[in-house]
């Protein structure tokens, strides 16, 4: 369900209630106050509840930036957040002081937030049934990471060729190790394929002998 009717004897009460009903906080629902209340006669006889009706945000852009937000917040950063979609997938952009912070060794911090982003907009929209894939950059981390992958995979391409010896990288996520794939998937001398268990899944370049799906 997206939205419910909840009284109480005060309309804060009865946005609790209907808060308790949907199981989220204030951020993320739109009020609607359908009935103040109201004291009969002597303020007991006829005595009339508030009565409220809560509509769940499911708009994906407000409950990620806003989100985002807050996590910031509260590792101490300001930050500016913007967005575009592309296709299938939400793409926010965070910019202000201190990215590096953000950002962290290889990724890992900006990943572990993309992580959450994801986990929360999409536990939103499952109460009525949608999806939403989100991807966050910083400071265009996300664009020189995928610039540095790519010379690396061509690189790493032509030792293999010369040498006809495989090479294992280091484990990536999933965004990264489809760059190198698809920076790669062109080559007829040699392929890629993915191989472990998250999160410490890797991918392999190696000489061209048999059909592999990339992964």
């Amino acid at each position: 369900m997206n939205s419910v009717e909840a009284t109480g004897k005060t309309v804060e009460e009865a946005i609790e209630a209907g808060l308790k009903l949907l199981g989220v906080e204030r951020d993320y629902v739109n009020v609607e106050i359908l009935e103040e209340p109201s004291r009969g006669l002597f303020g007991i006889i006829g005595t009339k509840q508030a009565r409220v009706k809560l509509e769940l945000k499911l708009d994906v852009q407000s409950l990620a930036k806003e989100f985002i937000r807050e996590v910031c917040e509260k590792m101490g950063i300001e930050v500016s957040v913007q967005h575009e979609k592309r296709g299938d997938y939400y793409y926010f952009y965070i910019s202000g002081q201190d990215m590096g912070i953000l950002i962290g060794r290889r990724g890992e911090t900006l990943d572990a937030l993309q992580y959450l982003v994801n986990l929360m907009v999409n536990k939103k929209l499952s109460k009525v049934g949608a999806r939403a894939k989100i991807i966050l950059d910083a400071e265009g981390y996300r664009k020189k990471r995928e610039k540095t992958l790519i010379r690396l995979a061509k690189r790493l391409s032509e030792k293999v060729k010369k040498t006809g010896t495989k090479i294992v990288l280091e484990p990536m996520n999933p965004q990264e190790r489809r760059i190198i794939h698809s920076a790669l998937q062109g080559d007829e001398k040699i392929e890629t394929y993915s191989e472990g268990v998250e999160p410490y899944r890797k991918v392999v370049i190696a000489p061209k002998n048999n059909e592999r799906s990339a992964q």
